[in-house]
């Protein structure tokens, strides 16, 4: 035990070692004066205008309350995704036609960026939440169908025959067999979406999206205000650490077995 809180302990030491080296290089960068501080402001600049974007706001909304609006919509696309996507690849894994018929579709929309249909989004359900909401769900839910649909076709036969055996009908099968032993990679599938819609919230602010913190960085951009756009770059950036260091507490609750065979 001693043993692995010291691991623990040394990982966090170098990390917060490497976050500090970064900010020292950072600071003498721009005390050197390289470029002007409209291209590269200081780290005591992006602090004071944290400060000032947590308690008088930007725009007339504070950093806390930008960030819990564009986290809604990354909580509900992600969810409307995942559900999505985890029972599209279920199929996809169970029944080899609808895997053929359906693996186009979700590599093609895979690989479209999410500003190439925001604008056909827009149009059908218009400026208000709708078409973010749905541009994030079309976003995460492609990863988590592909992950779902490889780790159920992966699951071991030896598995799902023994299950059978013992008398086990079809559902019975999915929900003790399948579905576990799938977990991990599933979960995978779902750090990498989450991801993925976290990402596309800047892009999903476009439009009439000024009040989350994407549209804030779009709004700083117009102005050359760029220590506001470094404050909502590294705002995002941690929050969606904290975001997937909490999905790989789950992977851990639900499949505590991955990693030790």
């Amino acid at each position: 035990m001693a043993q692995r809180l010291s691991g623990v302990a040394r990982d966090v030491g170098v990390r917060v070692a490497a976050v500090a080296v970064l900010l020292i290089i950072w600071e003498g960068l721009a005390l050197a004066a390289f470029w002007p501080p409209v291209v590269l402001p200081s780290p005591g600049q992006v602090w004071d205008q944290f400060v000032v974007t947590l308690t008088d706001g930007y725009a007339g909304s504070t950093v806390v309350e930008r960030l819990g609006v564009s986290l809604r919509r990354v909580g509900l696309g992600s969810v409307y995704g995942i559900g999505i996507g985890v029972g599209l690849g279920l199929v996809m894994g169970l029944v080899p036609l609808v895997r053929t018929i359906t693996e186009p579709l979700v590599t093609f929309l895979r690989a479209l960026p999410p500003l190439a249909y925001l604008s056909l989004l827009v149009i059908w359900f218009g400026i208000d939440e709708e078409p973010k909401v749905y541009l994030l769900m079309v976003a995460a839910f492609p990863p988590v169908a592909v992950a779902t649909a490889a780790a159920v076709t992966g699951v071991n036969r030896q598995y799902v025959e023994a299950a059978q055996a013992l008398g086990g009908n079809r559902w019975h099968v999915i929900g003790t067999v399948i579905l576990p032993a799938s977990a991990p990679e599933i979960i995978t599938g779902v750090r990498i979406a989450v991801g993925i819609a976290y990402s596309s919230v800047v892009a999903a602010e476009t439009v009439n999206g000024a009040d989350g913190i994407g549209g804030m960085v779009l709004n700083a951009q117009r102005y050359n205000q760029t220590s506001t756009v470094i404050l909502g770059l590294i705002v995002i950036g941690l929050t969606g650490l904290l975001i997937d260091t909490l999905i790989l507490l789950v992977q851990r609750v639900l499949s505590p077995w991955r990693g030790l065979v």
